[in-house]
């Protein structure tokens, strides 16, 4: 990291010794079309994929805190996918996404609904990948699933007793028992998601049109492509930035809505 932090103000291309830039590598920030495209992709990406991540694990937690018979192998079943590779993940969503032969356009072709090319398609590329980052929920529901069977019974049933619903229960009881889960979860998926780098590498290289050139990828191609090693430390370090704010201002924000037992 303090390396990186030299190579801010220099100029390197691995092969020949570093030269002393100054600013010149910030300068260059606001030139570069890619960096905001790179900044844009991937912040498209983390604010709704998050959010529906988020959605998708907390149901599924809910669904499998029930007492439901084999709980414990649909809880087995929706956590595998998060600890296949990335790699494997990425060339098995190849296969899904194919236009031609691909497990989803055949699904949609039982509705009428005619083939897509997803990752061919620079209107579909991200949100192929957003649909693609629901496989790997299983982490967060695990975690809210802890945080469920915590809530106090007691609680539940003295107000189900004052004649409060399940929806009642749901919101003033359940929610705010787990909303420091909730903040958790967020934080920890926003900082990964900016960093999203393997299926864009793998599945489409940044394509197509750029659709897909997320912040990293794109650090990836200065640094091991173009040997732009400058450059591409001052565009990790403005990331490093971004995430170190938006992870600071959830925790400022957090007072507003996020419960302690103990105050």
């Amino acid at each position: 990291m303090l390396f990186s932090l030299y190579l801010v103000t220099q100029e390197w291309s691995i092969l020949s010794p570093p030269e002393f830039v100054g600013l010149q590598n910030f300068a260059r920030l606001a030139k570069e079309e890619l960096v905001v495209v790179s900044l844009w992709n991937t912040s498209f990406y983390t604010f709704i994929a998050i959010p529906l991540q988020l959605a998708v694990a907390f149901v599924l937690a809910l669904a499998l805190n029930q007492n439901i018979k084999g709980r414990g192998v649909y809880r087995t079943i929706f956590y595998l996918p998060s600890i296949t590779p990335a790699v494997a993940s990425a060339v098995v969503w190849l296969q899904i996404f194919n236009t031609d032969y691909g497990v989803l356009n055949n699904l949609l072709g039982i509705f009428g609904i005619p083939a897509l090319k997803w990752l061919w398609d620079p209107r579909l590329a991200k949100p192929a990948f957003i649909l693609m980052s629901l496989w790997s929920v299983g982490p967060s529901m695990i975690i809210f699933l802890a945080a469920l069977q915590n809530v106090p019974t007691e609680m539940l049933e003295a107000a189900e007793i004052d004649g409060a619903n399940a929806v009642e229960k749901f919101r003033h009881i359940t929610l705010p028992m787990v909303s420091p889960v909730v903040l958790f979860n967020m934080i920890m998926g926003i900082i990964g998601s900016f960093q999203v780098f393997t299926a864009s590498f793998v599945m489409t290289g940044g394509g197509p049109q750029n659709a897909t050139l997320f912040t990293v990828l794109y650090i990836y191609h200065l640094g091991f492509r173009m040997f732009d090693m400058g450059f591409a430390a001052t565009l990790s370090w403005v990331l490093f930035l971004i995430i170190m704010l938006f992870t600071l201002l959830q925790v400022r924000l957090s007072d507003r809505w996020v419960y302690y037992e103990m105050g």
